[in-house]
């Protein structure tokens, strides 16, 4: 897409860092594609709500070879703002689609209960293999932000509490004999009919008796 005015002079010059007005032979000023989506950035912002149902706008502009991002947003009991820095222009991917590296950026933003709570290095998707200049670096908020050493050694606090287990049961040891005994296979022997006979005859028969009667015994239980 391309503006085009009259002028009497056939020039190029520099809109920004990497983008270009050219004025040619017939007189007319040609604004290349890409420095029209560029202004685009700057003239619509990107809406979006947060996890919270805060609603907040990411407005974009230019500060010399820098590009600030400013984040506010607005919920039914807060307000806060935050702003981001970088030079996303040296990813090649950007200036393909600038836009679309903001609206990677706000996919995550949006997942946040607040939107300013967000990594303080942010490198879209689409600029992932590119150079670390051109990520958006956190400058400043509205509010102190807690510090990234302090959060994750917070979590690290949590994640490395000990998890109370029951008391394992101690299984102690046979005494010997019982064991020498298993090991053997040693059995106690039964008691046999004689003996049984005997018994019966020492508790029923006078002492006199109990040879007759244990005979007598051994016959009936045979």
């Amino acid at each position: 897409m391309s503006y085009q005015r009259t002028f009497e002079v056939c020039t190029t010059e520099t809109v920004s860092t990497v983008h270009y007005v050219k004025v040619c032979g017939s007189g007319a000023i040609y604004v290349t594609h890409n420095t029209y989506r560029r202004q685009n950035i700057w003239n619509d912002p990107i809406t979006f709500n947060t996890k919270t149902k805060d609603k907040c706008t990411m407005v974009i502009t230019g500060q010399g070879e820098y590009t600030k991002l400013k984040l506010s947003c607005q919920g039914p009991k807060r307000s806060y703002w935050c702003e981001y820095v970088g030079k996303p222009y040296l990813c090649g991917s950007f200036n393909k689609n600038p836009r679309h590296y903001f609206v990677q950026m706000m996919w995550g933003l949006r997942k946040l209960n607040n939107a300013c709570q967000a990594p303080r290095v942010i490198k879209p998707h689409m600029c992932r293999k590119a150079t670390d200049e051109s990520q958006m670096v956190f400058s400043s908020a509205s509010f102190p932000r807690q510090p990234e050493r302090q959060k994750e050694a917070s979590q690290a606090r949590v994640q490395q509490r000990p998890v109370p287990t029951r008391p394992a049961w101690r299984r102690y040891p046979e005494s010997g004999p019982i064991r020498e005994m298993q090991r053997s296979g040693h059995k106690e022997p039964a008691p046999t009919s004689e003996s049984h006979k005997k018994r019966m005859a020492r508790l029923y028969c006078w002492k006199s008796m109990q040879g007759v009667c244990a005979y007598v015994i051994g016959l009936f239980r045979e």
